[in-house]
């Protein structure tokens, strides 16, 4: 009988131990679940926290299973021993009540910043897209702006020329007409020419005819 007491003594102060590292725990992992900035995935620390919690739960559930039989096994089981006995179930059970919900707190509290996380880059994705579509622009206009000017600079060019050969038009239609005019006036002074040739034929035949008559007379 005094073994038994001796055990059960024991074995409930390694459960109120057990409990009280249990709220440590808690208190270190429900920190995980206010952080508005959870990354990805669990680091090593949260992972370990709940390993570690998941750990002492399933061992006080068997020192528990332990108190019971030590119980059990009295002949006369002490009321008190009982109270003792679901009294340490009942926080068992909350413990793993409070395990589960701080899983699904912190659950959601990395679904969330996953999200914020993927609003944020999805919006300066679409900045960046904004911003690149923008240069596009700016350098197509820059190119636009160097073809115009180049088309500017040839077509001053083409109108420069086109002048240049309206003038020399200009110059050769005028020695033309200088050519032509000077050409309408030939005809004219060979026909004068003609006129004095044959003026100065009729005066030498008159001479050697008045010449034949001298001659007869003699």
């Amino acid at each position: 009988m005094a073994a038994n007491q001796s055990s059960w003594a024991q074995l409930r102060q390694q459960a109120r131990a057990q409990e009280t590292q249990t709220e440590s725990l808690f208190h270190t992992y429900s920190q995980y679940a206010a952080q508005s900035d959870l990354p990805p995935k669990p680091s090593d620390d949260e992972q370990r926290t709940e390993e570690q919690l998941n750990d002492i739960l399933e061992k006080r559930s068997t020192l528990l299973t332990q108190l019971s039989r030590l119980l059990d096994s009295e002949p006369q089981p002490s009321a008190l021993k009982s109270t003792n006995l679901s009294r340490h179930r009942e926080i068992l059970t909350q413990h793993r009540t409070e395990l589960s919900r701080l899983k699904s707190s912190i659950s959601h509290a990395r679904d969330r910043a996953n999200l914020l996380s993927t609003v944020r880059s999805d919006i300066a994705s679409y900045r960046n897209t904004e911003t690149a579509e923008a240069d596009y622009m700016l350098d197509e206009r820059a190119r636009l702006d160097r073809s115009h000017n180049v088309a500017d600079s040839v077509l001053s060019q083409a109108y420069a020329v086109n002048e240049n050969f309206g003038l020399q038009r200009e110059s050769l239609t005028s020695i033309q007409r200088r050519i032509t005019g000077a050409a309408a006036q030939v005809p004219g002074i060979n026909g004068l020419m003609q006129r004095i040739g044959i003026l100065s034929m009729a005066l030498r035949d008159r001479k050697v005819v008045e010449a034949q008559g001298c001659v007869v007379g003699d």
